[in-house]
């Protein structure tokens, strides 16, 4: 069978994750569909466990690396992983985005040429990214502690080494099910999805009303919570103008400010305003009757956040091998190639940046004073922002079911075609269909990928709190959870409380 459908090197390749099935971590799906209410209720459950691995600590970590004063290389991805140093969620999603990855290149290269009507295929191609994923976690984790990121290994010990790894790798799995949990329609959307949007809510609430005090070069204190520290300020300042000054623009200590404030919510109602672009295509049904407002919406963000989420694994991995090699060969002039990096910041809040190589330049400037000082840097990151997640939109439509050739199958599959074909055959109404399609959806993924590319750098300058990926994609998120209730509940949310 195999060798008349010439799929025999696919089936071969797929059949050597068959014996690894049984092992895997495998969430059932549900016998009957589960109720929306109930779906929200094990969103909830799925994010409160998320929330509480975000607090338990490591066991057997140094005392000193829990206030390591060293910097962290992995700060700015840790709020795109939906990673927390030192606890259960050290490395957040980062094995499961990674093996998506892999996974969807090796597909869009037709390494692994996968038939969509088998079923036997597909849920070994799910298998597949499951166990590469699982592999990930396992070579982070040793990759973690041997290079040092927890001290010396001779220091920690070799018991406690492989206790750290082994908590490392029970939390990756548990990721791993919590986020197939909600894929198998227990819950809503996606794991991937709601922890990066709960981390960067979570960092943009405390940036705005956190109550940690911190010593300014003058010897005063400040609060870190920008709002908190606008009235702290107007409290206890007699010069009220300079109280608002310092509120508004307060850079010297890499604190959040009322303008940082400012430029996430005016990112918010822009990422809002665009979720709003949308051509809608008419429909018919399939015996020439116009349905009532049947239509094909095909929004500017085509491939929504997928496009940041997959350039975010490529830089957070960028991050991490550069950030090891560096450690180990700073002087090393090849390794300074992939990145160098330095302590930069308050000493309570010191942070690792690369300063230099391959992993500066794909690192966004701090602000617009850094973008004017080093202009090629800006240009550079702009150029790489846009034309990445512009390209992996494009890519992204024809390894994600969503392409036209799929779409239009879809359509046919729910008795649908394009209206206003005169067609006289199915042939000539599937070309049709095929047409009218492709004048739209690869237009609308590749400037949809680069609006969001061009979005995340308005946000990055503007200092918006979270960068602007990260913002970007918390916004994105919550509003296809307000598109998803919404679909279920046909239009009227109420309906959500109702039995």
């Amino acid at each position: 069978m195999s060798s008349k459908t010439g799929k025999a090197p696919v089936n071969k390749i797929l059949s050597y994750v068959r014996p690894f099935q049984p092992i895997l971590p495998e969430i059932e799906k549900p016998k009957k569909k589960v109720e929306l209410k109930e779906r929200l209720l094990w969103t909830l459950v799925v994010l409160f466990v998320y929330l509480v691995c975000c607090q338990i600590p490591v066991y057997g970590l140094p005392t000193a690396d829990k206030n390591s004063k060293d910097g962290d290389p992995f700060y700015k991805m840790r709020m795109l992983l939906a990673s927390n140093r030192g606890t259960l969620m050290e490395l957040g999603i980062s094995p499961i985005v990674t093996s998506g990855l892999i996974m969807q290149l090796v597909l869009g290269a037709k390494i692994i040429d996968v038939d969509p009507s088998s079923t036997e295929e597909n849920e070994l191609l799910k298998s597949a990214k499951k166990l590469l994923g699982l592999v990930i976690c396992v070579v982070e984790a040793v990759a973690y502690v041997l290079s040092g990121m927890y001290g010396d290994v001779v220091d920690i010990g070799a018991l406690n080494a492989l206790l750290i790894i082994f908590q490392l790798v029970f939390a990756g799995v548990l990721v791993l099910c919590l986020d197939e949990l909600l894929e198998k329609e227990y819950g809503l959307g996606s794991g991937i999805s709601l922890f990066i949007a709960t981390n960067i809510c979570e960092i943009v609430m405390w940036k705005s009303f956190s109550i940690n005090s911190y010593q300014t070069v003058t010897g005063n204190y400040e609060y870190e919570g920008g709002i908190i520290a606008l009235f702290h300020l107007l409290i206890t300042k007699e010069d009220k103008v300079l109280a608002l000054q310092r509120a508004f623009y307060r850079s010297d200590m890499g604190l959040p400010n009322i303008t940082n404030l400012m430029s996430t919510v005016f990112i918010f109602l822009v990422v809002v305003w665009c979720q709003g672009i949308v051509i809608n295509v008419k429909l018919k049904s399939s015996k020439g009757q116009a349905g009532q407002d049947a239509k094909k919406p095909i929004k500017l963000f085509y491939t929504s956040n997928m496009p940041v989420i997959l350039l975010t694994a490529a830089v957070s991995n960028i991050y991490f091998f550069s950030q090891i090699l560096y450690k180990r060969f700073p002087d090393n002039r090849i390794v300074g190639l992939f990145g160098s990096w330095s302590t930069t910041g308050m000493e309570q809040q010191s942070q690792l940046r690369p300063v230099g190589g391959l992993a500066y330049l794909v690192t966004a400037p701090s602000d617009m004073e850094s973008a004017i000082s080093d202009p090629l840097h800006a240009i550079l990151y702009m150029s790489f922002m846009i034309l990445s997640c512009g390209g992996l939109s494009y890519m992204w439509i024809s390894v994600s079911g969503s392409s036209v050739k799929e779409e239009v199958q879809k359509l046919q599959a729910e008795g649908m075609s394009i209206a206003g074909s005169r067609a006289t055959s199915a042939n000539q109404t599937d070309h049709y269909a095929r047409w009218m399609l492709s004048q739209y959806i690869p237009t609308a993924a590749l400037l949809g990928g680069m609006a969001i590319g061009v979005l995340t750098i308005v946000a990055d300058f503007m200092g918006a709190i979270g960068s602007g990926t990260g913002l970007l994609l918390a916004v994105t998120t919550i509003y296809e959870y307000y598109e998803i209730v919404r679909r279920e509940t046909g239009n009227d949310i109420s309906k959500v409380w109702q039995k």
